[in-house]
């Protein structure tokens, strides 16, 4: 039993928002490998701390029904949509030409029941977008999402649909402006990438620049046509603590605010950004991580929250609980409640972590540079660009109401003619995370390979 005490309690009741959170329990039983560095199974481990700390009483819990092939193809390929639906691990030869052109194969596995795992991600962010263009949450929170490098015809960085670009072009619909904020160790490209000729969609991505994948993400790069200065690249190096991120985020996000006046924000909450991640060499806190989401949800208007990277499993799930309670605006106890996943938490079996002694990189110098000349760029964005909408097209996920499906579990499985194949592998845990090792790899160990050239929802009960 959780006693009392582990339970969330709410901060100030001026400050609660209606959050809606997307999770399906199917998530957590894909494998994308022996030794792959990325474990959907976080996002159960998740789960299961949101749950044991009692958060779902500030919550109203959705399935997400999966994205369709028409729902993917608003910004992927129509043939690539069509491979990732054929992939099959069983028949590797006949697809091999396919999966070079596709970049699926290395960092991007092709494993067992690869297009749900999309369906999933990106069903959850569409879903989540319609919740806010319909003003039924002020908050949507999708922990499935946040795969930020898939391209239009490609897979990248373990991404294979962008289930984020998918998410904004629904809010898109019903918003003039968004803004896309990505704080994640690596650079957001693929969804730069996606509206990097547009004035409606500004991207700002904080993230570690020089030899580290996937190599983008310069401070010169500000987009192109009427997208000129409305991407922001914010280029760090190691070592970032709280407080050194900070003096740089707080003052562009102001300034970003101020200039573009966007009327929803979506946060990727990518967990490689903090300290202890097996592929990210910065050093922050889930109190400086959590304080980016906090910021936002001080300036009370929708926003969106996207999981994203994060390659220690036990301080991804540490993460997204926090900044699901910020979200709520309740306090949680350090003291972890008992879960199904207690004993991966120890030896602390405490929900922060503290910074190592790893140098910052981050000189004053280099850091007032960066800011000069991002907060420079900014003042070229015109207060309030003019935008003009267009008729509104019908929601995504076939456009249908969530009144008819509203009563769906989403811890309860998908139908067993998709999910037979699917186990909890023990790999999912001990990978490269058996006791009295480290853990830690070289962040080129993985994401190297992708350099080479080459209807909608349903309620949970209580």
């Amino acid at each position: 039993m959780t006693s009392s005490s582990s339970f969330s309690r709410p901060v100030a009741e001026h400050g609660k928002r209606r959050v809606a959170y997307y999770y399906d329990s199917n998530i957590g039983n894909y494998y994308y490998g022996q030794g792959h560095v990325m474990k959907p199974h976080r996002i159960r481990m998740t789960h299961h701390l949101v749950l044991n700390y009692g958060m779902y009483k500030n919550l109203e819990i959705f399935r997400p029904f999966p994205a369709q092939a028409a729902d993917i193809n608003r910004f992927h390929d129509p043939q690539y949509t069509e491979f990732l639906q054929t992939a099959d691990p069983e028949n590797l030869k006949n697809l091999n030409s396919s999966m070079l052109r596709y970049n699926v194969g290395e960092d991007c596995p092709m494993f067992a029941g690869l297009y749900e795992f999309c369906q999933l991600s990106s069903g959850g962010s569409i879903a989540a977008a319609i919740k806010l263009n319909k003003k039924k949450c002020d908050i949507a929170i999708n922990w499935m999402g946040g795969l930020h490098h898939a391209k239009k015809s490609e897979a990248s960085g373990f991404c294979y649909t962008n289930d984020i670009v998918l998410g904004i072009l629904e809010l898109l619909k019903y918003n003039q402006r968004v803004l896309y904020v990505d704080i994640d160790v690596h650079h957001g490209d693929g969804v730069e990438e996606a509206f990097y000729v547009t004035d409606r969609v500004m991207t700002v991505s904080f993230h570690k620049f020089g030899d580290f994948f996937p190599g983008t993400g310069d401070v010169v790069d500000v987009g192109v046509g009427k997208g000129k200065m409305y991407s922001v690249n914010v280029p760090l190096k190691d070592g970032i603590t709280d407080s050194t991120y900070h003096s740089i985020f707080k003052p562009i996000m102001t300034k970003v605010m101020e200039r573009f006046d966007p009327s929803v924000v979506v946060l990727q909450c990518g967990a490689d950004s903090l300290n202890g991640d097996r592929l990210g060499p910065f050093n922050m806190t889930l109190r400086g991580h959590g304080e980016c989401a906090r910021f936002f949800r001080s300036y009370n208007i929708p926003l969106m929250m996207l999981g994203g990277g994060g390659y220690t499993p036990r301080n991804v799930a540490r993460c997204w609980t926090y900044e699901t309670s910020i979200a709520c605006n309740v306090e949680l106890p350090d003291e972890l409640p008992y879960n199904d996943y207690f004993e991966y938490f120890g030896p602390g079996y405490k929900l922060h972590i503290g910074p190592s002694n790893v140098m910052d990189h981050n000189t004053p110098t280099y850091l007032e540079q960066i800011r000069t000349t991002v907060l420079q760029n900014l003042s070229e964005v015109p207060f309030v660009p003019s935008v003009q909408m267009r008729p509104i097209p019908r929601d995504g996920l076939n456009g249908s109401s969530s009144e008819n499906i509203d009563n769906a579990h989403p811890d309860c499985r998908l139908p067993s003619q998709i999910m037979d194949g699917h186990i909890e592998h023990e790999g999912e845990f001990y990978d490269t995370e058996r006791p009295g090792t480290s853990g830690r790899r070289n962040a080129h160990d993985h994401k190297r390979a992708a350099e080479r050239p080459g209807p909608s929802e349903k309620r949970t009960r209580k």
